[in-house]
């Protein structure tokens, strides 16, 4: 499968902190949730793709090319996690000016967002809500006609209607299956509702890169009560609460029958990605 973004051993130091070889895919037609805890790397790893910042070790191909090829920047709609027009602008007044920065530049896409949005043309940004404010960012990312979407947090502080909103302008946006979004946040429940693949950083280091499917159909919760041994082949991660041990599994079907007195729950990506960061790993891991 060709991919959009391709990062291997990519690897960034800094004095307190440290991103570890990470490596990774973002394939075309597709959407890959990326997440972890705040300081896990998530925002080093989105400027380095971007070259906002030099790598130490490692390479980046971003549709093909090396990042600082400013070709391939002009193809890569980028929104963070807030809105950086001007507070005087308004929504013309950033279009004026974009459209003047990219060789593509699509007026009745751009106008068309605005109003799919509700975003009144000549209201000045500072007046805008900060969800306004991001529909704002996102419809200028699309509106230069961009292959790849990159977002960083930026469903973050927004209510579940604007965020449903954008969800959906993303899966709109892939459908050609030539366009790929790579989508940091810490909303697992965003990630798992639009996402193809997952990718988990913890720590500056990748924890698994996994399509998103097999994690909620096959991983799963084994609840035992205290006293009931697990063996450290049969699970990922555990952590003890005040009355039982819970044991992260990838094949909850096969830890229920092989545990009868378990209990074997589904797990959310929310879930997954909390055993991971807070757990016990197996020694097998």
């Amino acid at each position: 499968m060709e991919n959009n973004i391709l990062v291997r051993d990519l690897t960034k130091r800094f004095p307190d902190f440290t991103l570890d070889r990470v490596s990774f895919q973002v394939p075309k037609g597709r959407i890959v949730g990326f997440i972890g805890e705040n300081g896990a790397g998530k925002s080093t790893t989105i400027n380095l793709i971007l070259n906002e910042l030099k790598r130490d070790g490692g390479t980046v191909e971003l549709l093909g090319r090396d990042p600082a090829d400013p070709a391939a920047r002009t193809e890569v709609g980028v929104v963070f996690d807030a809105c950086n027009f001007p507070e005087v602008f308004t929504p013309l007044d950033v279009e004026r000016v974009l459209s003047g920065v990219y060789p593509v530049w699509d007026v009745e896409a751009y106008r068309g967002y605005l109003k799919r949005f509700g975003l009144p043309e000549k209201k000045r940004v500072k007046t805008l809500s900060k969800g306004m404010k991001m529909k704002l960012a996102i419809s200028a990312a699309l509106a230069h006609k961009p292959k790849l979407l990159i977002l960083d947090e930026a469903t973050a502080g927004l209510d579940p209607v604007a965020r449903d909103e954008i969800l959906d302008l993303l899966l709109d946006f892939i459908q050609d299956e030539e366009h790929s979004v790579f989508f940091s946040s810490h909303i697992t429940s965003d990630i798992q509702k639009i996402a193809d693949y997952v990718v988990l950083i913890h720590q500056g280091q990748i924890v698994f890169e996994e399509e998103k499917d097999v994690l909620l159909d096959r991983y799963g919760i084994l609840r035992c009560p205290k006293g009931t041994e697990v063996e450290r082949g049969d699970y990922i991660v555990r952590r003890e609460t005040g009355v039982s041990a819970e044991y992260l599994v990838r094949d909850r079907a096969a830890a229920g029958r092989k545990y009868p007195k378990a209990v074997a729950d589904a797990a959310s990506l929310e879930d997954i990605m909390l055993f991971y960061i807070k757990g016990e790993a197996s020694c097998e891991e």
